[in-house]
């Protein structure tokens, strides 16, 4: 069953691919199982509360990709939302809890206290005001001590920064290190880490090996040419992640 949005979930700004669905699985959804668990392993998992009972909230699930490495990973109280029923029902072919919602209206209505909540879209398919109602929400909905996970396309990537800010109609802004850091802490969020996300681990072919060895020789030469014209900036993979906590009062 479909629960209703709210007036702001209506109101997004986003008309193709708006934030609460998941919009990076490949066209044999299937086989995204095994290299998004792989993706996410690498990427996520250890951020996330060591106790298998925590209660976890995963935002924009699609078909169930994050949910099902969850599961499998020992975790025993995971429930995705996403607002393509379609998606949604490859999640529960599997046995998955996910559900038809919108996210603004479904963590409204909330009365759960989660232990983390992630966001397995993009934020950048939010605006400034979405992103920071969207933290608030988060926060709001959070349990002490919880935890919020996002990730972003990163614009100081001089080769595809640019590019993939502007490559979608509904992409709203580009990520830095220090912008995802403050974004975060301006929504009240504690101990914020910035990192960079491995993208290389979705592939297992011998040219992987390759596009490594380019990805390092090329994050030295950023790292040098940013000094050089007094920027600070260390973080130079396609896409960033930030994991922040819920502590006290702000």
């Amino acid at each position: 069953m479909t629960q209703p949005g709210t007036s702001l979930d209506d109101a997004l700004a986003a008309k193709i691919e708006p934030f609460d669905s998941f919009w990076e699985a490949p066209d044999d959804v299937e086989a995204g199982f095994n290299r998004f668990a792989t993706f996410y392993r690498h990427n996520y998992l250890r951020y996330l509360p060591a106790d298998r009972n925590s209660r976890i909230l995963v935002i924009s699930c699609g078909p169930g990709y994050f949910v099902s490495l969850l599961k499998n990973e020992g975790y025993t109280r995971v429930t995705g939302i996403d607002s393509f029923p379609e998606k949604v029902e490859y999640a529960r072919k599997r046995g998955l809890d996910c559900r038809v919602a919108r996210a603004f209206g479904f963590l409204a209505a909330s009365t759960d206290a989660y232990d983390a909540i992630i966001a397995e879209q993009e934020l950048n398919h939010l605006t400034k005001d979405e992103i920071l109602r969207f933290l608030a929400l988060c926060r709001e909905k959070l349990a002490e001590g919880g935890t919020l996970l996002v990730h972003a396309i990163n614009g100081a990537h001089p080769i595809v920064g640019s590019e993939s800010r502007w490559g979608n109609f509904d992409h709203y802004n580009a990520w830095t290190h220090y912008s995802l850091q403050q974004v975060m802490e301006h929504g009240g969020f504690r101990d914020v880490e910035v990192f960079p996300l491995n993208l290389y681990v979705f592939y297992r072919n011998p040219l992987n090996y390759v596009a490594l060895l380019w990805d390092a020789v090329t994050r030295g030469l950023f790292l040098f040419s940013f000094k050089m014209v007094g920027k600070s900036n260390k973080l130079f993979s396609k896409k960033i992640g930030a994991v922040g906590r819920k502590r006290g009062r702000t």
